[in-house]
């Protein structure tokens, strides 16, 4: 007779079938409301995976990520891999699949480096860029404590050596998901020997290029733009502001440090051909789209008072090494020409009674012909700041150039009370979008009002604790508004936002002009979305 098989090993044979099978069959009967509830517990990864598990699941995995989502996090680890591993880990662990991602370092971290490591774990398929700032702002990784990072204020009170090592080093990662756009990195490149007029000219071509392509519209609803530190962005923002129309949000940092890669693979091929003087992260609706209407705010902080009366340049002189003016000017209505000297020791008598001296810039008026390309050039008007670096016998020097003779300035100085107003007016506006959102869902409709899912924050260098004597001042306007929403950003050397108006004159009827490039405020991007009428619960 035939020997039975080794009973241990048939034990296990049949044990094996019935556990796939009873998985099977446990698979099968879960509901559809348990299975959801199991999904949205997912890390991404996990999440990504199940979607190709089998046709309900991935149709249930795309009801959960069917609306947008912004993902973020913060590391101070002083370790370059343990501070991203922290924040990729952080951001992955809930379900959202990244269209974008937008990283913020000090300069003690090596940013191609970091560039790197955000792909492999991220893919290579999206828009990445990864800048260099003065400071980052955002939800610890780890503890999840909010916090506002000024490189050179973390470390204090500690020994020199110490803050050596440690100084400028920290990471935040934000990522986003925005079912309905399309998001691509778009570079500013200059060849060498090549005037700068004609670049901007292509690089603003290139945006309206791309969003025809994918929307068929030539204007995209957001930018975020990110500039060179040696680059004057100047021509930059009144050339987009003539070619985008009004509802095109544009944000961003004047004076930063990128190293990027497109999502477009073809596109990386380009970067040789010159010196990235910026690089513009561009939304775009998708044409294919069938989800809701995702929207971009944008809120202002003014950290600025004006001082004084109005000048208008008398003789203007260029420094292009340093990139400087240096100005004569007469009081508005006077002929007596006035040299450096003089026109500070008026504004500093003004300003006598402050405890500290302030910053002090000129907000200059220019109006200019502007256009792209072969157009015909149209006449816009729009007030530019210049950092004041002091005075002489002879001149005002400014940092800066682009100042005509003939131009208008006034002076203006930092000044916390005027900020914390403003602060004020930004945590009204935004309340007033969540009184909006409550209001909508009283009256009925539930899921289909609108919902802040993410903001992005950038604020002045100057700013931060030690200009309002408190922490997290800045981020408090949104984080009071809309806890527990995702909320990033960094601190500048230049802030950027369009639309955005400022008023000049002392007179309460004068004329709203054009402002997009700021100094000690604090630039708030808000992202909401409507959903589609049918939308489900």
């Amino acid at each position: 007779m035939e020997e039975a098989p080794c009973s241990s090993s048939a034990a296990r044979s049949s044990t094996k079938g019935k556990s796939s099978n009873d998985l099977n069959i446990g698979i099968t009967l879960l509901n559809d409301d348990l299975l959801h509830n199991i999904l949205t517990r997912l890390p991404a990864l996990s999440f990504a995976s199940a979607s190709c598990v089998s046709k309900s699941w991935n149709s249930i995995c795309s009801r959960i990520i069917s609306r947008p989502k912004l993902s973020s996090a913060l590391s101070l680890n002083p370790s370059l891999r343990e501070a991203v591993k922290e924040v990729v880990n952080k951001v992955l662990s809930e379900p959202i699949r990244p269209h974008f991602a937008i990283v913020n370092v000090g300069c003690g971290f090596d940013a191609n480096k970091i560039l790197r490591l955000i792909q492999r774990k991220l893919g290579f398929n999206i828009p990445i860029i990864v800048t260099v700032n003065n400071g980052i702002i955002g939800r610890d990784a780890l503890t999840d404590e909010f916090k506002e990072v000024k490189w050179g204020a973390l470390f204090s009170g500690i020994g020199d050596d110490e803050y050596a090592r440690h100084i400028n080093e920290g990471i935040v990662l934000t990522i986003g998901y925005l079912p309905g756009l399309k998001v691509e990195a778009i570079p500013l490149i200059r060849p060498p020997k090549t005037p700068q007029e004609p670049c901007v000219d292509s690089f603003i071509m290139d945006i309206k290029e791309y969003s025809a392509s994918v929307s068929g519209r030539q204007f995209p609803i957001g930018v975020i733009l990110f500039g060179e530190a040696s680059t004057d962005m100047k021509l930059v923002l009144e050339k987009l502001d003539y070619a985008m129309p009004i509802d095109t949000v544009i944000v961003g940092d004047e004076r930063g440090c990128s190293v990027f890669r497109c999502g477009n693979d073809s596109r990386n091929a380009c970067f040789s051909k010159g010196f990235i003087e910026a690089v513009a992260l561009v939304f775009a609706q998708d044409r294919n789209r069938s989800s809701g209407n995702i929207r971009f705010h944008v809120a202002f902080s003014n950290g600025v008072s004006p001082v004084g009366g109005k000048y208008k340049a008398a003789s203007v002189r260029t420094n292009s090494t340093d990139c400087s003016t240096w100005l004569t000017a007469k009081r508005e209505g006077h002929q007596e020409l006035l040299d450096g000297e003089s026109i500070l020791h008026d504004i500093n008598t003004l300003l006598e009674n402050h405890i500290e001296p302030p910053e002090l810039y000129i907000g200059v008026t220019k109006n200019r012909k502007v256009s792209i390309g072969a157009e015909k050039p149209m006449p816009r008007t729009c007030i530019a700041y210049h950092g004041v670096v002091g005075g002489d016998e002879e001149y005002l020097y400014v940092d800066g150039m682009g100042i005509k003779t003939g131009d208008i300035f006034r002076f203006y100085h930092s000044a916390p009370n005027a900020a914390l107003a403003s602060l004020a007016e930004v945590r009204d506006a935004l309340n007033n979008m969540k009184l909006e959102k409550n209001s909508r869902s009283f009256e009925g409709n539930g899921d289909n009002a609108t919902n802040v899912f993410g903001g992005i924050l950038f604020a002045c260098y100057g700013r931060g604790d030690s200009f309002f004597g408190r922490p997290n001042a800045d981020s408090s306007p949104f984080l009071e508004n809309f806890p527990g929403v995702p909320f990033a950003g960094i601190f500048c050397c230049g802030e950027m936002v369009r639309p955005c108006t400022t008023l000049i004159g002392p007179s309460p009827d004068a004329k709203p002009i054009s402002c997009f490039l700021h100094v000690y405020s604090s630039v708030y991007l808000v992202m909401s979305y409507d959903p589609p009428p049918s939308a489900e619960h």
